[in-house]
This record gives structure tokens, C-alpha cells and sequence, in this order.
């Protein structure tokens, strides 16, 4: 068992604080949030993730876990400090790196000799040195403190299925020995362990994340371009996933990608391609390619209510980037519904598991409603964007009785178009 420090209560860190103590080991998390730490120590989880509930329940009733108010309560007396503090996106793309920082030199005149600092945020090459000299400078420098990058590879809603089955785990740091040493919190996984150097672990999250976001370009693109030659899409990535070398997943078509990771960090990649002056014109490509999904989306509204949005009531199904989750960060929903609402529309909506403040935050004029039929009531249209499984199952005759017609717009091909055009709607989907 190894003493664990978690810097940061977040998506990230609340994850692997729980994941951690359920492995057996001796968890600390600490954030800067009082509120954020009392409420976790009470078992009351802020975000929606399948089985983290249960495993901080467990951390906390075993003792393996628990949750301190700041950063240096969560490093004393720890063998590894884990950093899983925000990176957001600068202005001008590049990761902003101000809080690892200070996260680092925060805990640098506490940490024990020997404890090894481990990057667990999504940080740009160069970042597993940068935290290396802040320890350093801040007073850690003659306490044999290591650091080793160990981006996470987990998706919102599977984040705790992803931690305890992993398809590899990466360890990137410059002394073998402490690489060996930080695998071990994570041997009993039986996972594939990359070992490697700090910049090419920093540089796996990154071209990981980004080559996904190229495939759901990609797939996009060929959706869009089926709408042009009447072939189904659906069938289309069907025939492709078979190939071994392409595989199923992320071939589904939607609005586009978003979320807390894709946006920032193609960003980020192409930042610094755009640094070391290294054209990366398929990366530009998705990116812009991205930003055009969304507004091909609106223009399917606005083509499915006559060409004219000034005036129309528009009923939104889901807000979140995606389904199984409560986060809004880039989602693809909230611009589109943004933008219906800059053509003059009405735009109500709902979501499942969405915060309504967080919402109407992100989108001022959008209109919250409590429930999937009561948005429909009086609209001209509805537009599914998030895919949650509830909408698969809707009543379609009681939701044509609220409508003032009959037109759904469905952005992520969740619907039987065939059972849809049977109850007399008019559909539209994406590639179909």
C-alpha cells in the first residue's frame, strides 16, 4: 500500500482519489474549494459518473480516503503527489499552465524526500521539466523529489471503468527507477505499462485525443457527404468499423465533437505545431471542420422550419456534450442552441442531467423546461442533440400531440428514421 496525495477534487482527481483508495492504497485529496471538500467528505458527489458515488463511499468508510481543504494537507507525508489541477485553454490555444505551477510550488516546501510528483492533467510537452524546476526553486531541490508525467486516458460517464480497465498505462519519466515505482500503484490493474520519456508520455494524451477528434472529422465529413449522394451513413460506418484497422468506435456522426478535452486540447496540439513552425494541416482541418458541423446543424434547422428561424419556437432535446454525464464544457448543444437564438428563435430545452444555472450561464435567453414533453408543448420543431437513451423511447404520438408540427431534426442519429416518418414526422438526421 502507498500514501497517496491528490492535488485537485475535480473530474480527474476525485476519479483517481476513488480509484486509488478502492486499489488499497492510502488516499489524501485536497482542494482549495471548503464547500467542494466538506461536501465530499459527507459522500456527496458534485458530478454524475457512473459508479463514483460508490467508490468514494467505500474510500471513506474504510479510511483509505479523505478530503482536506488545500494543496499542502494532501502532500506531507505522501510517497506520490498527484497533480490534477486545470490546464484551460489561453487565448491562443496553448494550455495555460498557472495553476500547475502554483500547484508546485505550493507544495514543494512539505513535500518528504523521495516523493515522487506526478502529472496527471493533460499538460503539453515540456510540462513534466516545468514542474521538475518549479519544485526546485520553491525548495524541494535537495529532497531527491521526482517527477513523472502519467496523463489519464478516461472518458466522462466510463471514467471509472477506464481507471480500473485500462487499455495501457503511461509513465513517462527520466529515472527508470521511479518510473517503476509509480507502476506499481497500478500493477494489480494486469494493464499493458508504456514506460517511457517525459515529452513522448505528454505527447501520447495529446496525439491520442487528437487522432479521435480526426476520426469523428472524418466520419462527419462522410455523413456529409452521403446527404449528397443518398447513401446512409449508418450503413457506411457499419461496413467500416468491420476492418480491424479502422474498428467501430467513434464512427458515429453527430453535431460535433466537445467536452472538457477534444476542444482544448487539438488546440493545444496545434499550438505547438504552430511553435515549432510544423505544418499539421489534418489537425487544422478537424478543427475548422469542427466549428463548420456545428453550424451545418443549425442550417438543418433552419432548412427543416422553411428557412426562416425569426419567429419560431424550437424544443431542444439534451444540452450536454454528451450523454451519461452533466458537463457542459464546449458542448455542441449549447452553441447550436446559442446560435438558433441569434436568428430570432425561441429556444426551450431539455436535459436530464444539466445544471440550469450552468446553462442559462453559457446560452442568457434559453429557456429551461423540467421534462422531454413538456419542451414540445406549442414548438415548431424538435432537435435532439444530446443522445440520451430516454429520448429513444418517447412517446412519439404524445410528443406530434404538442407539436404544432410534426419535425424532428435529429443531430445524433438516435432515432429510428423509419418508426419516426410511420407517426407521421418529418425527419432529419445526419448522413441519412
Amino acid at each position: 500500500m502507498s500514501r497517496v496525495g491528490i492535488i485537485g477534487a475535480g473530474y480527474v482527481g476525485l476519479t483517481t482519489a476513488a480509484c486509488l483508495a478502492h486499489l488499497g492504497h492510502s488516499v489524501v485529496c485536497g482542494d482549495v474549494d471548503a464547500d467542494r471538500v466538506a461536501r465530499l467528505s459527507r459522500g456527496d458527489i458534485p458530478i454524475l459518473e457512473e459508479g463514483l458515488l460508490e467508490l468514494v463511499t467505500e474510500g471513506l468508510r474504510s479510511g483509505r480516503l479523505q478530503f482536506v481543504v488545500g494543496a499542502e494537507g494532501a502532500s506531507r507525508r505522501r510517497d506520490f503527489v498527484f497533480l490534477c489541477v486545470p490546464t484551460p485553454q489561453s487565448d491562443n490555444g496553448a494550455a495555460d499552465m498557472s495553476y500547475v505551477e502554483a500547484a508546485a510550488a505550493q507544495i514543494a516546501p512539505v513535500l518528504d524526500p523521495g516523493t515522487v510528483v506526478v502529472n496527471k492533467s493533460t499538460m503539453p510537452v515540456g510540462s513534466t521539466r516545468l514542474v521538475q524546476r518549479v519544485l526546485e526553486e520553491a525548495g524541494a531541490g535537495s529532497r531527491e523529489v521526482r517527477v513523472a508525467s502519467n496523463p489519464e486516458f478516461l472518458r466522462e460517464g466510463t471514467a471509472v471503468r477506464d481507471f480500473l480497465n485500462p487499455d495501457r498505462v503511461v509513465i513517462g519519466c527520466d529515472d527508470t527507477a521511479t518510473a517503476v515505482r509509480v507502476s506499481e500503484l497500478y500493477r494489480t490493474l494486469g494493464a499493458a505499462m508504456l514506460v517511457t520519456d517525459p515529452a513522448s508520455a505528454e505527447m501520447v494524451k495529446y496525439a491520442s485525443n487528437a487522432f479521435l477528434a480526426v476520426k469523428i472529422g472524418f466520419i462527419n465529413a462522410v455523413a456529409n457527404l452521403c446527404e449528397s449522394v443518398g447513401a446512409d451513413v449508418r450503413e457506411v460506418a457499419l461496413g467500416m468499423g468491420y476492418d480491424k484497422r479502422i474498428g467501430f468506435e467513434f464512427l458515429r456522426p453527430g453535431p460535433g465533437y466537445g467536452g472538457s478535452c477534444f476542444p482544448k486540447d487539438t488546440a493545444a496540439l496545434n499550438h505547438l505545431a504552430e511553435s515549432v513552425e510544423f505544418p499539421f494541416p489534418i489537425l487544422e482541418g478537424t478543427i475548422a471542420g469542427n466549428r463548420a458541423q456545428y453550424e451545418r446543424m443549425v442550417a438543418k434547422v433552419k432548412a427543416a422550419v422553411g428557412g426562416e428561424l425569426a419567429g419560431r419556437t424550437i424544443a431542444v432535446w439534451g444540452l450536454t456534450f454528451k450523454a451519461n454525464t452533466d458537463d457542459l464544457r464546449e458542448s455542441p448543444a449549447l452553441y447550436i442552441a446559442g446560435r438558433l437564438l441569434a436568428e430570432g428563435a425561441r429556444v426551450r430545452a431539455y436535459d436530464p442531467a444539466a445544471s440550469t444555472e450552468k446553462a442559462l450561464a453559457s446560452v442568457p435567453g434559453l429557456e429551461i423546461v423540467v421534462d422531454g414533453y413538456s419542451v414540445c408543448d406549442g414548438a415548431d420543431l424538435v432537435v435532439l442533440l444530446t443522445e440520451w437513451d430516454e429520448f429513444r423511447w418517447y412517446d412519439l404520438d404524445k410528443v406530434a400531440s404538442l407539436l404544432t408540427v410534426k419535425s424532428i431534426v435529429d443531430c445524433r442519429n438516435l432515432l429510428d428514421p423509419a418508426a419516426v416518418r410511420r407517426k407521421g414526422f418529418q425527419y432529419t438526421g445526419v448522413g441519412r
